[in-house]
């Protein structure tokens, strides 16, 4: 069960280690784009490619796994955006694993990658857990660290998706056989991520650099990054397409000016 990007790159890695499910959940096509076409999520996409079966149920309350002709033994969640009802962790026998990529109780929620990277942790994770009916709430089978320097959202993702991956590969057969037990989360200690809107992409270029750096890593995929300059005598939105930190100070290499093509911050400054 799985939606986006970094379900796809979790496949690709459990594929690539002889590991593929049989079948295959995700949201329903949805308009995108200015068009608004009709569009499948990327889950869909690899599967169709990969030829298995896809289900889209628009809620998987109204989804009945009994007329299915295959039977299950685990389903395994990354990234797939809903609530999993009961009756869906009833059918797989409450074997129903999620990939979540952080360290959890810690980044519970939507957004962990990016709340790891906006925090300025030094290391962030992986955890595979027994799903319940509460989000991130189950129980940790095990988990795994990856080190947190300056990488970006993308890069980010890419490392967790290949850590779940892998770890999930191991952690299955113990899992199945019996030899590795469910561990309660330190729910106290619980921490939440929170929905990124396209307001937070907007940057003020006098704030702390390093903070802002960090939103440049963080929201390299939705919303991106932006700032307002006056020029010319009109407010125009300025796209930050690639940064760094030098010296604890702020410097934007490239940008997309409004109506114009991607540049350079000289070739920007000297118009």
């Amino acid at each position: 069960m799985g939606t986006d990007q970094f379900a796809c790159l979790v496949l690709d890695y459990l594929d690539q280690a002889g590991v593929r499910p049989t079948l295959i959940i995700t949201v329903p096509d949805r308009p995108a784009g200015r068009k608004l076409i009709l569009t499948p999520p990327p889950v869909k996409v690899w599967a169709t490619e990969h030829e298995l079966p896809v289900l889209q149920p628009a809620n998987l309350k109204d989804l009945d796994l009994n007329t299915l002709d295959t039977k299950y033994d685990l389903a395994v969640v990354a990234s797939y955006g809903q609530l999993i009802p009961t009756k869906i962790l009833d059918f797989f026998q409450r074997r129903v694993l999620n990939i979540h990529p952080s360290l959890l109780p810690r980044y519970r929620g939507a957004t962990p990658l990016e709340s790891a990277i906006l925090a300025g942790d030094s290391e962030t994770g992986v955890t595979i857990m027994e799903i319940d009916e509460n989000m991130d709430h189950g129980p940790i089978l095990d988990q795994t660290k990856i080190p947190l320097t300056n990488q970006d959202y993308f890069t980010l993702r890419r490392e967790a998706a290949e850590a779940g991956a892998q770890l999930l590969a191991e952690v299955v057969p113990r899992y199945l056989e019996g030899r590795l037990k469910p561990v309660a989360q330190d729910h106290p200690a619980a921490t939440y991520t929170k929905k990124i809107t396209k307001a937070e992409g907007e940057l003020n270029l006098s704030d702390d650099p390093l903070l802002n750096y960090r939103q440049i890593r963080a929201y390299v995929d939705w919303p991106g990054t932006y700032f307002f300059v006056d020029k010319n005598g009109k407010r125009q939105r300025v796209i930050i397409k690639q940064a760094h930190l030098e010296a604890g100070q702020l410097i934007i290499d490239r940008v997309l000016p409004e109506g114009k093509k991607e540049m350079s911050w000289e070739e920007f400054s000297d118009r």
